[in-house]
């Protein structure tokens, strides 16, 4: 980190500008911070994010459709594909669990 002198130094002819641009910034920092924790700043945010969404929703859609049908041709699984057969273990294993529970209590008794 840069230390800012305690006196003026007439040799250092970026001095004054540095110190010019340090305060501007800061200035922008404290103006821009005092902005950005309004409730009408935060307001407008989520109305352009939610038209963001809403306008990209077909396009994300038109994507999803093309990647499907490129995974199809290439014999490769789809997102869905993958969901149900995680699915299909998860209920595999549950029958396993239920089988191992019987079989525990038939060797108990």
């Amino acid at each position: 980190m840069t230390q800012k002198p305690e006196s003026f130094n007439p040799f250092d002819p970026t001095g004054v500008f540095k110190e010019m641009r340090d305060n501007g910034m800061d200035a922008w920092a404290k103006s821009m911070t005092q902005l950005v924790n309004t409730d009408a700043y935060a307001k407008s945010t989520g109305a352009m994010l939610d038209a963001w969404l809403s306008s990209s929703a077909p396009f994300q859609k038109a994507i999803q459709s093309a990647m499907t049908q490129t995974l199809a041709q290439w014999k490769l699984p789809c997102a869905d594909d993958l969901h149900r057969l995680g699915e299909r273990l998860t209920n595999i294993e549950m029958r396993l669990d239920d089988m191992e529970a019987k079989i525990d209590t038939v060797l108990k008794k």
